[in-house]
C-alpha cells in the first residue's frame, strides 16, 4: 500500500514576513554588539597602551603619523554609528508612519559614511594586511561612498525604487565590519582545527590577510539576490530613467 506524497504548502507572506523579521532582528543584535565591542574596546585607552597588550589593531597605529591615527579614530566613531543606525533604515513602520525620523536616520546614516569611508580608504594605505589590504579595503572604502551617494541620489530624484536597492548595496558594505569578525573567527577556528603550531598572532595575521575581499564580496553577492527578489532594479552607472520609479512604501529619505 503506497501513500500519496503530501504536497507541501506554500510559503504565505505572512511566512516571508516572520522570516524577515528575524533576520532583521539577528543582523541588528549583531551590528549593535560589535558596534559596542568595536568602539568600547579603543575607548579605555591610548593607542601605544592599548597596542603594548595587542588589543585589536592598536598596535599598527600606535606609532603612525598623527593624521592617520586622526583617520583611524574618525573610522571607528562614524563607521560606528553608520552600523548602529543603518538597520532602522529598513523598518517599513518607520517609513510609513514615521516618515520624519526615517528621513533623519537616513541623514545621519549618509554623513557617517561621508567621514567613515573617507578615513577607511586613508587607513587601507597602512594596513595589516599590506597590499591585499590596500587593494580590499581601499576598494571598501570607495564603494561604500559610491553606493551611498547613489541611493542619495536617487531619492533626490525621487527614484524610490532605485534609492532602496542602493541602500541595500550600501549596508551590505557597511556590514562587512561584523563579516569580518566572522570571517576571522572561522579562519582562525579552522587553523586551530586543523592542528597548526602557529601561535595565536601568527593565525590571526593568516586569517587577516584573507578578509580584505572576504568580508565584502559575498556581502554585494547577497545584496545583488536580495535586490531580484524584490524585484528592484538591478545594477547599472546610471540612474534610471523616469519610466521605471516606482512608488515602493510611501515618503522615504528626505533630501
Amino acid at each position: 500500500m503506497t501513500t500519496a506524497p503530501t504536497a507541501t504548502p506554500p510559503v504565505t507572506k505572512g511566512g516571508r514576513r516572520g522570516t524577515r523579521r528575524v533576520n532583521w532582528t539577528f543582523m541588528t543584535v549583531l551590528s549593535l554588539a560589535i558596534t559596542g565591542y568595536f568602539v568600547g574596546q579603543y575607548a579605555t585607552g591610548s593607542l601605544q597602551s592599548l597596542g603594548a597588550r595587542h588589543v585589536g589593531l592598536a598596535n599598527n597605529y600606535a606609532n603612525r603619523a598623527l593624521p592617520v591615527q586622526i583617520a583611524f579614530y574618525t573610522h571607528i566613531v562614524f563607521a560606528g554609528l553608520a552600523l548602529s543606525v543603518g538597520p532602522f533604515q529598513f523598518v517599513r513602520a518607520i517609513r510609513r508612519r514615521r516618515p520624519g525620523l526615517h528621513r533623519w536616520i537616513g541623514r545621519t546614516y549618509l554623513v557617517s559614511i561621508a567621514f567613515g569611508s573617507v578615513a577607511a580608504f586613508v587607513m587601507s594605505f597602512v594596513s595589516e594586511a599590506g597590499l591585499v589590504g590596500l587593494f580590499g579595503f581601499g576598494s571598501l572604502a570607495v564603494l561604500w561612498a559610491w553606493t551611498s551617494y547613489r541611493g542619495y541620489h536617487a531619492i533626490r530624484q525621487r527614484d524610490l525604487a532605485s534609492h532602496r536597492a542602493w541602500m541595500i548595496r550600501s549596508f551590505a558594505l557597511t556590514y562587512a565590519a561584523p563579516t569580518l569578525r566572522l570571517w576571522l573567527g572561522l579562519l582562525i577556528g579552522v587553523q586551530a582545527v586543523a592542528g597548526s603550531h602557529a601561535t595565536g598572532q601568527q593565525m590571526f595575521d593568516n586569517a587577516y590577510a584573507a578578509v580584505p575581499f572576504l568580508c565584502w564580496l559575498p556581502n554585494i553577492v547577497v545584496a545583488e539576490l536580495m535586490i531580484r527578489r524584490r524585484n528592484l532594479p538591478g545594477l547599472r552607472l546610471s540612474p534610471s530613467t523616469r519610466q521605471e520609479r516606482t512608488l515602493l512604501d510611501g515618503p522615504h529619505v528626505a533630501r
